[in-house]
């Protein structure tokens, strides 16, 4: 195994889809547009399985990268055949939020790697018919602790429709992608303008602990039929969409965060499920 592949890498230069799947080369390309994507790291697939097996340099290595980059962070697969124009493993290998020191850090990593050899994983690949034993590229990024997250499709899913579809809720935004709550629902056209706002009930909201993980808290009742977005969250993530668009062309699948007025590219796929 060579030196490089058993080490991390800045996210940034992650460039070999082979080795650091679609997820971390996409966040890789969108951080060279300019994208506003927390910073973080990437390891390769070869380092995943260094560290899994407990290699001193590899595991020393995410160590350090650790510690350079700080803590809260999130740790997410980047699966090589993951997040492609025909693939989504959407909900299929786990995300470790808010880890806070190397050591956790590491066992992380190994978790997310495990996930992808679950026996879930693997039926799920057969079911597409992808052959070979995984290879779980794995994404490191500095945690962003939003007011509001969600989800953001630059085509309608079902429809197909020209428009702008955002689901959004309080906190973290797997609270949306876990279907923990039900919801806002927002539609806006080709241009920005909003053809439709419906309040969810949004009873719960995910927050990060001080020691690490996350939590259920619940939502002050006024909040829960409360619209989490205004208009000025909307055109901000009009503007990411379009952004988005610019970069990758095609349909957008994009997971977003907006952390005091700042709105975070967390994750970005091609939209696969049109029709």
């Amino acid at each position: 195994m060579s030196a490089a592949t058993a080490t991390p890498v800045a996210l940034v230069d992650a460039r070999e889809e082979g080795e650091f799947g679609g997820k971390a080369v996409q966040l890789g390309t969108a951080l060279r547009a300019g994208l506003p994507v927390p910073p973080g790291f990437a390891l390769g697939a070869g380092c995943v399985e260094a560290v899994a097996g407990g290699d001193p340099a590899a595991t020393a290595a995410l160590r350090a990268r650790f510690e350079e980059l700080g803590g809260p962070v999130s740790v997410r697969s980047s699966g090589i055949g993951e997040d492609s124009e025909k693939t989504s493993f959407a909900g299929q290998h786990l995300t470790v939020l808010n880890v806070r020191s190397a050591d956790a850090t590491v066992d992380a990593v190994r978790e997310v790697r495990d996930s992808g050899h679950s026996e879930t994983a693997i039926a799920y690949r057969e079911m597409l018919g992808i052959a070979g034993e995984p290879r779980i590229g794995i994404v490191v990024q500095r945690l962003v602790e939003p007011d509001t997250a969600g989800v953001l499709f630059t085509r309608h899913p079902v429809t197909g429709a020209a428009e702008r579809v955002i689901d959004a809720a309080w906190g973290l935004g797997e609270a949306v992608v876990g279907g923990i709550v039900a919801p806002d629902h927002f539609r806006l056209d080709a241009e920005g303008a909003v053809l439709e706002r419906r309040a969810g009930r949004k009873d719960v909201r995910l927050e990060v602990l001080p020691g690490g993980g996350v939590e259920r808290v619940r939502v002050e009742a006024e909040r829960v039929g409360e619209l989490c977005l205004d208009d000025e969250d909307l055109a901000a993530l009009h503007a990411l969409a379009g952004a988005c668009e610019a970069v990758y062309g095609g349909d957008q699948d994009i997971e977003w965060a907006i952390e005091s007025g700042t709105v975070w590219l967390l994750q970005r796929r091609p939209l696969t499920a049109i029709g």
